[in-house]
């Protein structure tokens, strides 16, 4: 691969917005001509799988000096990279305090609230004066601190009580106790709070951080937002995958081997052909229809093509709801019967369509002339159904699924469209006997 004609190898930003796209000697080759300077905000700056790359080939000494510029959430998700037998080796490389918090860490689930926080913030006490706090936030700011927008005040028993904005405590009068001037309506996340409801909480509320609480409201940490900005793409990205038709990658596209790549879409593909299998079987059933008049048959791709992209559109539309919390499982009838007017309504804004392709624009065979119009409305009639269909189906779905506890991302667009294809023939055939039997049929 070529290196990008526009990175500039000196510039440590060209190269973190370029990274992605060069090959791996090239990465190391890069990283090595950097000044130390530069390197380390380069470093700091790849997310943890680009960092172990770059460290994988170093010796033990090389890697302590540069896994220690890490702060011990992303430690964490350094260490987690390192193959079994090799992490309690990365652990070693980290000094004695970051190791114990690394290993707390560690001991949490990676996508919840516990595996993203970091241990380290600033932490006051409620009967501190504003002037002992400022000195003591500044003693505090000596060691790496992840965030200090605000300070959290923690009673003896390390009880979340209160927070502290710095911009409060520096207009505040220097005798005045902190515990007077503290913020008592918390906004916290439980340690085992899910990574996705995480970011929903920052979403709502417009925060920098958020306290991390254990069961008993003993601080644990804090999630910063550059922590759920990396978990907000990768949840978006996931659902992405899926409502195109694939298991989600663990990886980077590029990164991800031959075999796991076809697994990941194999599978899917493998079931919705099972699924488009279902096609031909009703396509059987009506072989005496279709010999009896082959017209219909031209219209089959027009029909079910019109009733999967209408589930398609619903079951998208529903499942990014759902996920934005914009609408819950009480709403299901809400939403049924709001897609039962639109289906309708596209239903027959797309018949009249098909009645008019039909009607003015005829099939040159002088055997069907007579009874276009009947042929028309067969489709016409049979498009209003099978789009009402594709909506509901569409929209329904996701909620069946988020209610027996799966991802409604998997009802995604190829798998709606195949369920809408078997049904709509049904609907098709089904209404075109209807208007035609005895004339053609």
């Amino acid at each position: 691969m070529e290196t990008p004609a526009e990175l500039d190898v000196n510039s440590v930003t060209s190269l973190i917005e370029h990274w992605s796209s060069l090959p791996l000697e090239e990465r190391k080759l890069h990283f090595n001509q950097l000044p130390r300077t530069d390197a380390e905000e380069l470093f700091l700056n790849l997310a943890a799988p680009d960092q172990y790359e770059l460290l994988s080939e170093l010796s033990p000494l090389e890697k302590r000096s540069w896994i220690r510029l890490l702060a011990p959430d992303d430690a964490a998700d350094l260490v987690q990279l390192f193959p079994i037998e090799q992490r309690n080796e990365a652990l070693q490389l980290l000094d004695e305090q970051s190791r114990h918090e690394v290993m707390g860490l560690l001991a949490y689930a990676e996508d919840d609230a516990g595996g993203l926080m970091n241990t380290r913030y600033i932490r006051l006490r409620p009967d501190m004066t504003v002037e002992e706090a400022i000195r003591y936030i500044r003693a505090q700011a000596r060691n790496p601190i992840e965030i200090i927008y605000y300070a959290y005040v923690l009673d003896a028993g390390q009880r979340l009580m209160g927070i502290v904005s710095f911009r409060d405590l520096f207009v505040a009068p220097p005798n005045k106790l902190i515990r007077d001037m503290m913020e008592t309506e918390l906004i916290a996340v439980r340690e085992d709070m899910d990574q996705e409801e995480v970011s929903r909480q920052f979403s709502q509320h417009d925060l920098l951080a958020l306290p991390v609480l254990g069961e008993t409201g003993q601080m644990k940490g804090i999630v910063t937002v550059d922590d759920i900005v990396t978990v907000v793409e990768e949840e978006a990205t996931e659902d992405i995958q899926k409502l195109g038709g694939t298991q989600a990658l663990d990886a980077p596209y590029l990164k991800i081997g031959f075999s796991e790549m076809v697994r990941k879409r194999g599978v899917w593909l493998t079931v919705l052909f099972a699924g488009e299998l279902l096609t031909a079987s009703a396509m059987g059933y009506f072989e005496d229809e279709i010999q009896k008049a082959v017209v219909l048959a031209l219209f089959i791709p027009l029909i079910i093509s019109s009733g999967g992209n209408a589930g398609s559109q619903a079951s998208t539309l529903i499942i990014r709801s759902l996920a934005l919390r914009e609408i819950q499982l009480r709403d299901w009838w809400r939403v049924l019967v709001r897609e039962l007017r639109t289906g309708l309504a596209l239903g027959a804004f797309l018949g009249v369509i098909g009645l008019l392709r039909v009607v003015l624009w005829p099939i040159k065979d002088s055997g069907y002339l007579e009874h276009y119009f009947l042929i028309g409305s067969a489709v016409a009639v049979s498009l209003v159904g099978v789009v009402l269909w594709g909506s509901i189906s569409g929209a329904m779905l996701p909620f069946v699924l988020h209610r027996v506890g799966l991802d409604p991302a998997v009802a995604s667009a190829p798998f709606v469209a195949t369920l809408v294809d078997v049904t709509g023939l049904i609907i098709y055939f089904s209404t075109a006997s209807l208007f035609l039997s005895g004339i053609l049929l």
